[in-house]
């Protein structure tokens, strides 16, 4: 008998370790909420976790077994558990942040000290952090090369899900609800989990928008997008299965145009596993800037600033759009990720961290290495970073990407009458042109050329040159 610990491989196909533990027995599926991980959760990622395991242990029913629950410190609960079903092993997916390899140091050494064989194994990436590294051995700090050789190397194929005689007849008890686990219900509307709602998502993308991705992803109103994000944090599907059906799409393309919008698809999984890497090789990022500059940088405390730009009210249409999707939806297209992420660093000059912990709260899909990357690249203080003298104009941005304002007005009912040509210039508009266009919609914040202006010198100040 063997035990199978879910964390974030909520699926019973393209498993790694459940199919490391098959091999040997049948398996007992188990998973354990860990209060020190649920000390790190928000609302809208519990609430999907809770509809994902709803979703798995509705797999093992189907096949004669069950999800076994338990709720504690995972160094106590995973032994206590082997030593019920008689397991001698246990298997589980790597982890590659500062918790949970600390979390897996202490349950090994809890194993071991109970006899009991424990195997972790490479599941949520397709090339773990260590296996892709510069020729001296070190970890990538430029995503080019990393990329390159991403690409170049063989991928694993899909793992096929345990048939019933390789699963444990055994019965789990009901899963708590949201406010069991302390939490609220959360404010947005959550997408549903599961294997199969990802799998839909999966092939209706591949089907179609795989082959507009690198022309169109970075319009938010075109949703051209795989919205896959936050199955990929739960594991809901795994990551073989999703690059084999983007093989695939490559394979059935009928132009290079087409084939290369699928290889920019395909850079988003490496981008994924770029940052995972970083993370694995510099656990301070998630609090220290990766990039050192010779002073620190002076970043601005404004807590009425920093409201404004969480509520979705700094009279900058696009900022607004994507923080009040965000509120919405628990998501946030990526385009504009980058342009709100700019818009808190270079025009409000507030640190960082404050807008991560805001996502961190916020989104559905939060997930600490790709999170941390963005905004440190935002913020110009990351790996591969936006240089700190090239500012976002959201104004710009916001003309560019959403030319004729339909993301912005989905978003921002009170500029719904107003003209595009209109809401991209308003913070260039008088007053009396503001009420006159949408008299409910907030005057700018902030001066962008002022701002800019300031951030310039904020950034040549640390770097010693002023």
């Amino acid at each position: 008998m063997r035990i199978h610990w879910h964390r974030r491989d909520l699926r019973t196909s393209d498993n790694a370790g459940l199919a490391a533990a098959t091999a040997d027995s049948p398996v007992v599926p188990v998973f354990v909420f860990d209060d020190a991980v649920l000390d790190h959760a928000a609302p809208p990622r519990v609430a999907f976790m809770l509809d994902a395991l709803d979703s798995l242990r509705a797999q093992y029913r189907d096949r004669g077994s069950d999800l076994v629950i338990a709720r504690g410190d995972p160094t106590a609960e995973i032994p206590r558990l082997a030593e019920a079903f008689g397991a001698d092993g246990v298997t589980w997916g790597e982890a590659y942040s500062g918790l949970g390899i600390e979390r897996d140091i202490a349950v090994r050494q809890a194993l071991d000290d109970a006899g009991v064989e424990r195997e972790a194994v490479t599941d949520s990436v397709l090339h773990r952090p260590g296996e892709i590294t510069t020729n001296d051995g070190d970890p990538y700090s430029v995503f080019t090369y990393f990329g390159r050789k991403w690409h170049d190397r063989e991928k694993d194929e899909p793992y096929d899900a345990p048939s019933p005689d390789e699963l444990a007849d055994v019965s789990g008890d009901p899963l708590p609800s949201i406010d069991d686990l302390g939490f609220e219900e959360p404010q947005a509307e959550i997408p549903s989990a599961g294997t199969e709602p990802a799998r839909a998502l999966l092939d209706a993308f591949c089907e179609d928008d795989i082959y507009r991705y690198e022309d169109r992803r970075d319009y938010p109103a075109d949703d051209c997008t795989s919205r896959l994000s936050a199955h990929l944090k739960f594991g809901t599907i795994g990551i073989r299965e999703v690059y084999e059906r983007t093989a695939s799409a490559a394979e059935a393309a009928n132009d290079e145009e087409r084939r290369e919008s699928v290889e920019e698809f395909q850079s988003q999984l490496a981008w994924r596993e770029f940052y995972t890497q970083v993370l694995f090789a510099n656990r301070s990022v998630v609090t220290d800037n990766y990039k050192s500059y010779e002073r620190p940088l002076q970043w601005r405390d404004d807590p009425e600033a920093l409201q404004a730009w969480k509520d979705g009210e700094t009279g900058y249409p696009i900022v607004d759009a994507g923080m009040r999707q965000l509120r919405q939806e628990a998501f946030m297209h990526n385009r504009v990720r980058m342009i709100v992420a700019s818009f808190l660093t270079k025009d409000l000059l507030i640190d960082w961290r404050a807008g991560y912990e805001w996502f961190k709260q916020r989104l559905v899909d939060h997930d600490t290495a790709n999170d941390n990357g963005g905004w440190q690249w935002a913020a110009s203080t990351g790996t591969d970073a936006q240089p700190y003298f090239r500012i976002f104009n959201p104004m710009t941005q916001g003309e560019r990407y959403d030319p004729d304002a339909e993301y912005i007005k989905t978003y921002v009912p009170e500029l719904r009458d107003a003209e595009p040509s209109v809401i991209h210039e308003w913070p260039d508009l008088s007053p009396t042109q503001r009420r006159n266009a949408a008299p409910e919609y907030p005057d700018p914040i902030v001066d962008h050329s002022e701002r800019r202006d300031q951030a310039l010198e904020m950034f040549e100040t640390a770097r010693g040159e002023s």
